[in-house]
């Protein structure tokens, strides 16, 4: 039964069908043949799966993303990370980590923070001299930090299907996001030695403290976002999911009222696209939902675990192995729906193990979005080549090193906990 299901979603995803619509059609099959349960588990699943306290922020941060992207916080951001970085040789491809760093405490998505970031840089990229397929892979493989940096969305859905604290996995994911954020620069470091093949990267300015702090005069507001969202947690003024609707107020306020980038009328096309993102973000979590508690209920996940635990039952093998699968599936499905089906799953076999919640959950997010940026199916990387108007091979030839970089640090994560769990355990207790 269940191989037959699995092989069914694989045909029906490889033959173009939507997602959302491959794991519905496939789950209410599974729920007609299966005896013992009856058709209206179906809707009942979905519901109760998005019947979550913690899932309340998702529309919350998602609108205060859209506030904050539509009010041109972007360029605000790009300027002052271009200042800050402009005198080291290739400056602006570190002008994109930097900038990616700093919107991701703002948007909270890995895609928003690709057209966000990407729609200011990559054409000035390009106009500098930088091949279009490179400015398009850093840019892609920068962005996934908007998932692991808090807040994150991302982290949202998992904290809330394994019943784990958001505000934890918040914290826990500062250190590894900046972590990458180091090791990308790093690449673009040694790239920048060598003249002969990145001869763009030679030029560089000089840092002006002045200019500096009259970009940060500009761009104030915006980078104190995340540091009223992570210190309202870590202070006990708000839970994660009230720092939604913190983090909406002062989009608002910083969009219309402080930088009047946005007007009254703007509001309810931003309101529509919020909306719809959220309808299309929570349809995937009720479906997956579904398919994820049928899986369930056939036993998958003991079975799964029998399988893992006769080929090894030390726990940082079975934990590399549970990375590398999510790490696999996302290079070939959409990320958000891996993570529904896999969490449940992920987080049976590392209780079973004693793996840190914290660490587990960071790791796997950290792989979905690695995946995102992996060949075939990239979706991040099909957004900055759109934007950079290349071909998708020319940015495919420029992204491995930048995916090296990135397993790096997740191999670290998974190797010390302390990375991913010492700030929400010296935190929380």
């Amino acid at each position: 039964m269940l191989l037959i299901i699995f092989v069914i979603l694989l045909i029906m995803i490889f033959a173009g069908l939507p997602i959302i619509l491959a794991m519905g059609l496939v789950g209410l099959a599974g729920f007609l043949t299966t005896p013992q349960l009856v058709l209206p588990l179906f809707p009942q699943k979905m519901f109760t799966t998005l019947d979550s306290f913690s899932l309340l922020a998702l529309p919350y941060f998602i609108l205060a993303g859209e506030l904050m992207a539509k009010g041109g916080i972007s360029r605000k951001l790009v300027d002052f990370a271009t200042i800050v970085v402009g005198h080291l040789r290739g400056s602006l491809a570190h002008a994109n980590i930097v900038a990616s760093m700093a919107f991701a405490g703002i948007s909270g998505s890995s895609t928003a923070d690709t057209s966000a970031i990407g729609g200011v840089l990559i054409p000035a990229m390009k106009e500098q001299g930088y091949k279009p397929g490179y400015a398009a892979a850093i840019t892609a493989t920068s962005s996934t930090i908007g998932a692991i940096i808090p807040p994150s969305m991302t982290i949202i859905v998992y904290g809330a299907l394994a019943n784990v604290s958001i505000g934890g996995l918040f914290l826990g994911g500062i250190i590894p996001g900046f972590l990458v954020g180091a090791a990308l620069m790093s690449v673009v470091y040694v790239q920048s030695r060598n003249a002969v093949k990145y001869p763009e990267m030679q030029g560089r300015g000089r840092f002006h403290l002045k200019a500096a702090l009259r970009s940060l005069v500009a761009v104030w507001s915006a980078l104190l976002a995340p540091l009223i969202i992570v210190g309202g947690i870590l202070g006990g003024i708000f839970t994660a999911t009230e720092a939604g609707v913190v983090a909406c107020v002062y989009s608002f306020l910083v969009s219309v009222v402080f930088y009047r980038t946005i007007k009254l009328s703007d509001l309810p096309q931003i309101l529509l696209s919020a909306a719809l993102t959220t309808a299309m973000v929570a349809g995937i979590i009720g479906i997956a939902g579904s398919f994820g508690w049928l899986l369930a209920y056939l036993n998958f996940n003991r079975m799964l675990l029998t399988s893992i635990m006769s080929l090894t039952s030390e726990p940082l093998l079975v934990f590399a192995m549970l990375v590398f699968a999510m790490l696999i599936l996302t290079m070939f499905i959409d990320s958000m729906a891996v993570l529904i089906i896999a969490v449940p799953i992920a987080v049976f076999i590392g209780q079973s193990l004693g793996i840190d919640q914290f660490q587990l959950g960071i790791a796997l997010v950290m792989a979905t979005q690695i995946g995102s940026t992996s060949p075939p199916v990239a979706v991040l990387l099909f957004v900055a080549t759109s934007i950079a108007q290349c071909r998708y091979a020319d940015t495919i030839r420029y992204v491995w090193p930048f995916i090296f970089a990135e397993i790096a640090i997740l191999a670290l994560v998974m190797l010390f906990p302390p990375i991913a769990a010492a700030i929400p355990q010296w935190v929380f207790g």
